[in-house]
């Protein structure tokens, strides 16, 4: 029998999945002093991203009984990766379960930008009727330029190929894609009519900031599904701003919860509140992962 803190929460049925298999699952939420105490005498501890597991976690972990850090999500960028396994800490993902669900999210962004969506919405509750000044655009023959190419920007690829457009990307790694061309960075740059961000943050300077946008296509859309702090944030309105930018989607922030008034008051960019991965299929596979991890490592 294990003891697990799923510190920001689980699948119902993971839970009963763990439960059944002789575990003890804590599903409260820790903060501050109390999660290090709460971390000293855990066996496992399943976080998503809005808990930060660094040094000072990992040392409480390390001083009990921790074995086994699991992400919930794709990314460990919360995580002290190494600090952890150097400390005897196991730490696992789930990077597969929720790359369909981050697509739909960045392509029903993209839709919703093409065809100001989000902002005619608002307008029409207001009793307002913008019929002219709503004239969109078409995604089809239209280029996607993904920065990063991994399991979700693929996904979007797919989804973007099959509604007619084309698809460069950019990734460090020298890889191919179907249909897909590589390009260096600069080139994605100036030839995309929509950027879709799919790389880690690890701190330092954003990415996209002042420079890159300068490289960009006037009238080019943004979207970031990522993580925060790969996009200046400022450095984007001061873009929308000056017109350069058409519109901009942000799924993830500098500072969560949302903090940039700047960012919060455009209205040429759509906002979601970290919601990617946000649907109960990619909830449920990911719960089957974890529970799939701690039966092979508990």
């Amino acid at each position: 029998m294990a003891l697990i803190l799923a510190n920001d929460g689980i699948d119902a049925s993971a839970k009963q999945a763990l439960i059944d298999l002789g575990h003890v699952v804590d599903t409260a939420k820790y903060e501050g002093d109390a999660l290090l105490a709460r971390l000293a005498e855990v066996d496992a501890v399943i976080v998503r991203s809005a808990t930060k597991i660094r040094n000072p976690e990992i040392d409480a972990g390390a001083a009990g009984n921790l074995k086994l850090i699991i992400r919930g999500g794709v990314g460990v960028d919360n995580i002290n990766v190494d600090y952890a396994e150097e400390k005897g800490i196991e730490v696992r993902n789930t990077p597969a379960a929720s790359s369909s669900a981050v697509a739909e999210l960045a392509l029903g962004h993209m839709l919703s930008l093409a065809r100001h969506i989000g902002e005619a919405n608002v307008t029409m509750r207001q009793g307002k009727w913008l019929k002219k000044q709503y004239s969109g655009t078409e995604i089809a023959g239209k280029t996607l330029g993904l920065i990063g190419f991994g399991r979700i920007a693929r996904s979007l690829a797919f989804k973007c190929l099959a509604l007619g457009m084309d698809v460069i990307f950019h990734d460090c790694l020298q890889l191919e894609g179907d249909n897909c061309e590589q390009k260096c960075l600069e080139d994605v740059l100036r030839e995309a009519d929509y950027i879709s961000l799919h790389v880690p943050f690890s701190g330092g300077k954003p990415l996209i900031g002042k420079e890159e946008f300068e490289l960009m296509k006037d009238g080019v859309f943004i979207i970031n599904c990522a993580r925060g702090g790969v996009v200046d944030e400022d450095a984007l309105v001061d873009a929308i701003e000056a017109g350069k930018v058409a519109g901009a989607a942000l799924d993830v922030f500098e500072v969560e919860p949302l903090e940039n008034e700047r960012v919060r008051n455009c209205d040429k960019i759509s906002l979601t509140p970290h919601i990617g991965a946000a649907t109960a299929e990619a909830q449920a596979r990911i719960g089957d992962n974890i529970v799939d991890i701690i039966k092979e490592r508990l």
